[in-house]
């Protein structure tokens, strides 16, 4: 079965949650594909799809998985070495880590302009990856999901109650394949894994959350 996803989403909380799932399943083959740009259901890229817009037209069916957050962060190394950020101005002074927008697969990942106006970004990256690691070695500042950079201690929040983007993920198969049992069992899997970390995802808990799984 393969798993398509939003390259972030996939490494940092699709992979632990599946490699559990398969503990439970392991006659379920995974194959996760965590990748900058859309996964086509059409094309038979992925059996099934997390995106952060709904699926094309289509003979698919989709739900919303979740909402999550993202704030801005920066590395104790970053605030060390330049000017201290305690009001909305001071960002003026400062670098900025984020996508490349003609390049960005969609419009929801260009939220820098409108989260911080006037921000300027000189390092810039089709991986949100690439900008969590740009953020960490104290090159620039990043708008991060909070489910990745707010389990790691090496980051710090930015205007934490000024600077907030909430974005959701939509999961999505085609229509053939849904009532399939491994389909099924992994579609119910991911559902409950995602609101059992609704607080972790908003960015209000920094500890992943596990789910029962049924052994097949």
């Amino acid at each position: 079965m393969r798993v398509g996803s939003t390259e972030g989403f996939g490494c940092f909380f699709l992979a632990p949650q599946l490699a559990r799932f398969q503990d439970a399943h392991p006659n379920i083959s995974i194959d996760l594909l965590p990748v900058p740009h859309f996964v086509s259901l059409s094309k038979r890229e992925a059996d099934i799809a997390v995106t952060l817009e709904r699926p094309e037209q289509g003979q698919y069916v989709y739900t919303k998985l979740c909402e999550y957050r993202l704030k801005l962060y920066a590395s104790a190394d970053y605030l060390a070495a330049y000017p201290p950020i305690r009001t909305s101005d001071d960002l003026r002074q400062h670098r900025f880590a984020s996508y490349i927008d003609d390049l960005a697969f969609s419009y929801e990942l260009l939220y820098l302009e409108r989260a911080v106006p006037g921000a300027v970004s000189r390092w810039r990256s089709t991986s949100v990856i690439a900008q969590y690691f740009a953020a960490l070695q104290g090159r620039a500042l990043a708008i991060l999901p909070c489910f990745m950079a707010l389990p790691d201690p090496r980051f710090v929040p930015m205007l934490p109650d000024d600077i907030v983007v909430t974005r959701a993920f939509y999961l999505s198969c085609r229509e053939d394949l849904r009532k399939l049992k491994r389909i099924t069992t992994a579609w119910d899997y991911l559902r409950a894994a995602a609101e059992a970390n609704r607080a972790f995802l908003m960015g209000d808990g920094a500890h992943m959350a596990w789910v029962d799984v049924q052994s097949s």
